[in-house]
């Protein structure tokens, strides 16, 4: 017989409720609006990092297929094209991928936007909705650039990809493994940088390189192309990713059409263009940034669990 009962204490559920309940009021505190756009879309996402779960058509929805949304950003820029102001929205988000004790298929995210802001002025946002919900703690900043070079002593804009990868094979054993600078960056982040990020508590990193600015604008660091981007660690713990966001409609496309390539080169399948979002951002994107927190991983920190299926009612292999 299979077994019905829930994976969490009652305890947890409590929890939950609790910093949903923070959640919330930190943003009606500021006024910022809570919306809902839909789950399960007509375009997914390009990025070859990501894949999403795909929904076949069924009676209603004819033949064409689905995507259950990695992120509810796509909708939500049109939200703001639109003119609806600061927005925030707690919603389920779906990956084909990992499901363990930091990860699950189905998780629940806390995104927003706000019109006016750069990415460092978000996040010193982010910072406080963070201490809001675990308690006042000192916070940091570094550039990506001086997180590697102050973690392991490499500079991410300057070493050559051989040393770059010559560096990534002393930390982790990839084989015959081939690839570009952004392998080697990625490979040198998660198994050399994020362990050195575990002792430095609640830290930013800000301004990566331009080849992972994903849907950020781009702008200029010590001579150097950046993309305004930023993510949050937290005791080691990757908590959330946030951009300027571009607004350029033009560029916005070529890179979806450069992910597609990516993807095409890999062997995956390749994604349809949200033509909705381009033709958002081409009416007029409001400057904003915005940031997408794992409300899940938000949680551990709060409850000082170390598995993320605990936290669940039904993680993925109950569900």
């Amino acid at each position: 017989m299979a077994d019905w009962r829930p994976g969490t204490p009652p305890g947890a559920l409590q929890a939950r409720a609790s910093l949903l309940a923070e959640i919330r009021a930190f943003f009606a505190e500021r006024g910022v609006l809570e919306v809902e756009t839909p789950l399960l879309c007509s375009r997914g996402i390009t990025d070859p990092a990501i894949e999403p779960l795909l929904v076949s058509g069924g009676l209603s929805l004819g033949p064409a297929t689905r995507y259950l949304q990695t992120s509810p950003e796509y909708a939500m820029k049109r939200l703001l094209a639109a003119g609806s102001g600061p927005i925030y929205q707690v919603c389920k988000a779906f990956r084909d991928g990992e499901a363990g004790n930091r990860h699950n298929p189905e998780f629940t995210l806390l995104e927003w936007y706000r019109p006016g802001m750069d990415h460092h002025q978000l996040m010193a946002e982010v910072a406080d909705l963070v201490c809001t919900c675990l308690g006042e703690r000192p916070w940091q900043t570094l550039s990506y650039r001086e997180l590697f070079r102050r973690s392991i002593g490499i500079d991410p804009f300057v070493d050559s990809p051989a040393a770059l990868q010559q560096a990534a094979r002393k930390c982790v054993d990839v084989g015959a493994l081939e690839g570009d600078r952004d392998l080697w960056l990625d490979l040198l982040l998660t198994h050399a940088v994020e362990p050195w990020l575990a002792g430095q508590g609640l830290c930013f990193v800000y301004d990566y390189p331009p080849s992972q600015a994903a849907l950020a604008r781009l702008g200029e660091s010590d001579g150097h192309a950046v993309g305004e981007r930023f993510e949050l660690y937290v005791d080691g713990l990757e908590l959330a990713n946030g951009y300027h966001e571009l607004g350029d409609a033009a560029e916005q496309r070529a890179r979806f059409e450069a992910d597609n390539a990516q993807r095409l080169a890999r062997g995956l399948p390749q994604r349809p263009l949200d033509e909705a979002l381009l033709a958002a951002l081409a009416a007029g994107l409001p400057d904003c940034s915005g940031v997408a927190l794992g409300v899940d991983r938000l949680l551990m920190l709060a409850t000082g669990e170390t598995d993320l299926r605990r936290l669940l009612a039904f993680a993925w292999d109950r569900s």
